[in-house]
């Protein structure tokens, strides 16, 4: 009998710190940058965002969607067998952030390790985990996206820092008879590295090069568009499924015109789908397990409906999972 892996749990985190655009655009205003509420949300559809404190990191937003969402699954933390953590804003250079969560969670002795591919981080980390759980090397999986990207903005350039914001989504994996991930489909195209990344890195004890977050605003928008429309057919006709099939798209939250576009695109009503852009900013890797978690706790997102999630990042990276929850 063919082994299949399926969603059981999901949970999300936000700091208590939430910025509205109002709240952002006065500090930006202490350091001489001018905004408006208007104009970010005109660009981007953000209204909000969460901020985590400073002794605050990836792990301990990871932590507690984590414990909701095992709560959810109903299992306790030392029954699973592996953990991934999409994360490109780590507690450490070294060791992973998923071995720091494993220790806080008590889960120590399984598998634990991070994946870095930015904004699709979580796309990225739920193939593998499904790869893992279908050929037998992990049977119960936390998949875990988690950011503080606040950590890497430049609040001297309006353009990027009014996007991002911190939080924490996370599933809980395990094998089952019966399909829940139907289809995945990863891509990546290292020579579009320069539109999105933070150029800097730690060597001798000093920062080399510029570590906040750079982008070509416009080159991303048209690269995201064309890339995860193409994900999407990509996996729909893995998985013998047509656009008609899809209950519910949750995309990386990342702006409301790209997502906006990828539903035209896919002959899809804005009713189908999750937007949660508007109160928690673009949360990267973060931002497709929280918008899950918050459409399955609203009662919004039911069981026994088919959902596509796709995530484009810095990389670039882009893919796509279509599943039966």
């Amino acid at each position: 009998m063919r082994r299949y892996s399926r969603i059981t749990g999901t949970g999300s985190y936000l700091p208590p710190r939430r910025l509205t655009n109002a709240d952002l655009v006065a500090e930006l205003a202490t350091q001489g940058v001018e905004s408006s509420d208007d104009w970010i949300v005109e660009r981007t559809g953000i209204r909000a965002r969460h901020f985590a404190a400073p002794d605050v990191c990836s792990s301990d937003l990871a932590l507690e969607a984590a414990r909701k969402a095992l709560e959810a699954a109903n299992l306790k933390a030392h029954e699973i067998d592996l953990i991934i953590v999409a994360t490109s804003t780590p507690d450490m250079v070294f060791p992973s952030t998923a071995c720091i969560l494993q220790n806080k969670l008590g889960a120590n002795g399984c598998a634990a390790f991070d994946v870095q591919a930015v904004c699709s981080g979580f796309v990225y980390a739920l193939t593998v985990a499904d790869a893992m759980i279908q050929t037998g090397a992990a049977s119960k999986a936390l998949v875990i996206g988690a950011e503080v990207f606040s950590r890497i903005l430049d609040f001297k350039d309006r353009t990027t820092c009014v996007l991002f914001g911190d939080g924490a989504g996370a599933v809980v994996l395990q094998a089952s008879d019966t399909p829940g991930i139907l289809a995945t489909d990863l891509h990546a195209d290292g020579k579009h590295v320069g539109i999105l990344c933070v150029p800097g890195h730690v060597s001798g004890g000093a920062v080399l090069g510029d570590p906040v977050l750079k982008m070509d605003g416009q080159a991303v928008f048209k690269l995201a568009v064309g890339v995860l429309e193409d994900a999407a057919r990509a996996v729909l006709a893995k998985a013998g499924k047509t656009e008609a099939d899809i209950d519910w798209l949750i995309p990386h939250q990342a702006n409301i015109r790209i997502m906006q576009s990828t539903a035209r695109k896919l002959k899809l009503s804005m009713d189908k789908v999750v937007v949660t852009v508007d109160q928690h900013g673009n949360t990267s890797a973060a931002s497709i397990p929280l918008a899950l978690d918050h459409a399955v706790r609203a009662g919004q997102v039911k069981k026994g409906e088919t959902l596509m999630l796709e995530g484009v990042g810095g990389g670039f990276t882009w893919g796509a999972v279509l599943l039966n929850l």
